[in-house]
């Protein structure tokens, strides 16, 4: 125990708890039906899964690079969780406490509250096409919200992994939106070319 104190990692329920708590929510945002639905969901849990390994378990980026590092990394407590932050290493804790992490935790909460509002939104629709609220400015207020919660934990805990899977998971999910459209298309048909002519996909008045 008086190891783990100074590593700071090795809390391996801690991680197990993280991942299938935000597994959990992807998957009652999600409802995966086809076997896409499943691969896309198993991608973000995945990320989660990678996030939360080096966020509690075991440092591999900070591991990986710490020769690199050199002078920059700190040589006092060098594995403590505190440290294994890269932009903590690189800007230094200030930054960290003052800005990063209150940052990346309201951002995190507003992508919750913007799929939380798009669901609720679809679920009182029953079916009908829905084009007011929160769709009024985006099509695709869940996906804009998946994207700010993985942007909000590369700011959070960066990590070589999470670095790698987030344009991956960008790509995946902007096509799962191309291919929900061309469903939504074949069901609503010119009520929603009219509808996605006028608004746009993620990002309101931009994308």
């Amino acid at each position: 125990m008086e190891h783990l104190s100074i590593y700071g990692y090795g809390y391996w329920p801690l991680v197990i708890g993280n991942v299938l708590f935000a597994s959990f929510i992807v998957f009652m945002v999600f409802r995966p039906r086809t076997r896409r639905d499943w691969r896309s969901m198993g991608a973000l849990s995945s990320f989660f899964l990678a996030l939360f390994f080096e966020m509690f378990g075991f440092p591999l980026t900070i591991y990986l690079l710490s020769s690199w590092l050199g002078s920059r990394y700190p040589v006092v407590d060098p594995f403590s969780h505190n440290n294994g932050h890269l932009l903590g290493v690189f800007f230094g804790n200030p930054l960290l406490s003052f800005l990063v992490h209150p940052g990346s935790d309201i951002m995190l909460l507003f992508a919750l509250i913007i799929i939380a509002v798009g669901w609720k939104k679809i679920h009182k629709g029953g079916g009908e096409l829905v084009t007011d609220g929160i769709y009024a400015y985006v099509r695709h207020p869940q996906y804009l919200g998946f994207y700010l919660i993985i942007f909000s934990f590369l700011l959070q805990w960066p990590t070589l992994l999470t670095l790698l899977m987030a344009p991956i998971l960008v790509v995946m999910y902007s096509r799962l939106a191309k291919s929900e459209e061309e469903k939504m298309i074949e069901q609503f048909g010119e009520q929603y070319v009219l509808y996605s002519a006028s608004t746009k996909k993620f990002i309101p008045y931009v994308y």
